[in-house]
């Protein structure tokens, strides 16, 4: 006993002293950060990160340590240090509760920063929204959804009914998956520019966050050489999200063809954001096609049926993978609310092919109106919005999206994306605005 007394107490030696250590790393870690802020760099450095995985490897093999636990240790070190670098970094959530206190106070702001349809739901919506008093919706359901609406959903989809689980809108799909099928100091890839949620899902899990950045030069696109030469032993998933927030690109099918294989090929999970696919031309096509068994498909009323804030959504997954994530929602949710439910089942009735076309219509005009005032820009596949940068040189768009709330008109910043401080997004809203809102935006980019 004695024996195991004296290790238990050089556990706990060498446990506190790491304590420490860690306590010394996060300090120096929001200096770097302070640092980074005032010269204007990104939070993560991949070269860096990669430098240092590097050292980690080699001194494994120096001291017989297992490399794999070593790099999720590191990963997990890596992503503390984000955390405190963060902090202060504009996204377009920001601008928008900005924008929200300056209108509580009176001032008229054009919303070009919102994803979100300023349209009302269909009819389908208001008069099922009345019923579902008197039908008794409104008591504790299953899990994964209420059977009727798993049934419409996998008609929908082309699947069985096992393949479908009702969530609270994309987001919390999202962080299901990352959350019940990874565990801390595992690896995700992400292509950049990308819906924040994402990373801060991840970072939120545990989960170490690999950026592919993609550039306006090569059309959003990444290679599947960035792809492989990304992926290492930690590597469980690849988030895809086509048509992409904020580029609205809509990847190829070959290069597609490829990422999928590539999953396949490492044992990947793939995780497709298609809360865009309803607005989106005619070479899209879903993950679901390729009928790979570690496939998870998000999507949403939000969008194609303008109900944001009724936050309901779907997931499309192998029955063993919606197993698992239905135990965490029963967990943290224990169901979906029944009558949001019942209200989303009567709205797939109804036909929002008119939405899309609206959208469309929305873009062309935006893309005009961008290329007149000479912004650069690939022309957007899909969604509902520009991703797009001046030619001023050294431009700031988190600067330049402040200057111009003063003028009334809100826009997001590229850095909420990822390394894109000279980008912006604009939002393809109600015509008459979005002209006035894009009036605003040249006057003041005229006076930089």
């Amino acid at each position: 006993m004695s024996d195991i007394e004296e290790h238990r107490k050089k556990i706990e030696d060498v446990t506190l002293e790491m304590i420490k250590l860690l306590k010394t790393r996060t300090d120096i870690a929001k200096k770097i950060g302070e640092a980074k802020a005032s010269l204007g760099m990104t939070v993560t450095d991949e070269e860096r990160e990669d430098a240092l995985r590097t050292q980690v490897t080699k001194l494994c093999k120096e001291i017989d340590l297992d490399q794999s636990t070593a790099l999720k240790f590191l990963n997990l070190l890596l992503n503390e240090s984000v955390k405190v670098q963060s902090d202060n970094k504009q996204t377009h959530l920001s601008v928008f509760l900005k924008a929200k206190a300056l209108e509580e106070e009176g001032k008229k702001i054009i919303h070009l920063e919102v994803g979100e349809p300023d349209w009302n739901p269909p009819k389908e919506v208001k008069t099922a929204l009345e019923e579902v008093y008197d039908k008794g919706y409104g008591k504790y359901g299953p899990a994964k959804g209420i059977t009727e609406l798993r049934k419409a959903l996998a008609g929908r989809e082309n699947c069985n009914q096992e393949n479908i689980m009702i969530c609270p809108g994309a987001r919390y799909a999202v962080y299901l998956a990352i959350t019940t099928l990874l565990n801390p100091g595992d690896e995700i890839i992400v292509i950049e520019p990308a819906w924040p949620a994402y990373k801060d899902c991840a970072l939120n899990a545990g989960i170490k966050v690999r950026i592919i950045k993609t550039t306006l030069e090569t059309k959003w696109e990444p290679s599947i050489e960035q792809i492989n030469s990304t992926i290492n032993e930690n590597t469980k998933m690849i988030i895809l999200n086509s048509p992409n927030n904020p580029t609205g690109e809509v990847l190829p099918e070959k290069l597609l063809d490829d990422i999928i294989q590539t999953a396949k090929n490492h044992d990947l999970y793939v995780l497709s954001d298609e809360i865009y696919s309803e607005y989106a031309n005619n070479d899209w096509k879903s993950v679901l096609i390729y009928n790979y068994e570690k496939s998870i498909i998000t999507k949403s009323f939000s969008k194609s049926h303008a109900m944001t804030g009724y936050r309901i959504g779907w997931i499309v997954a192998d029955p063993s993978i919606i197993e698992k994530m239905s135990k965490l929602q029963a967990l943290s949710l224990t169901n979906v609310s029944e009558p949001i439910q019942y209200v989303a089942l009567q709205a797939l009735k109804a036909n929002t092919s008119d939405n899309t076309k609206i959208i469309k219509s929305r873009l062309e005009v935006l893309v005009k109106i961008a290329k007149d005032i000479d912004l650069e820009f690939i022309d957007p596949d899909g969604a509902m919005y520009l991703f797009a940068r001046t030619k001023h040189k050294d431009f700031d768009a988190t600067k330049f999206s402040e200057k111009l709330l003063e003028h009334g008109v809100a826009i997001a910043p590229g850095e909420g994306f990822g390394d894109y401080k000279e980008f912006f997004r604009i939002t393809a809203i109600d015509e008459t605005k979005l002209k006035e809102g894009m009036t605003i935006l040249d006057s003041v980019l005229k006076e930089l």
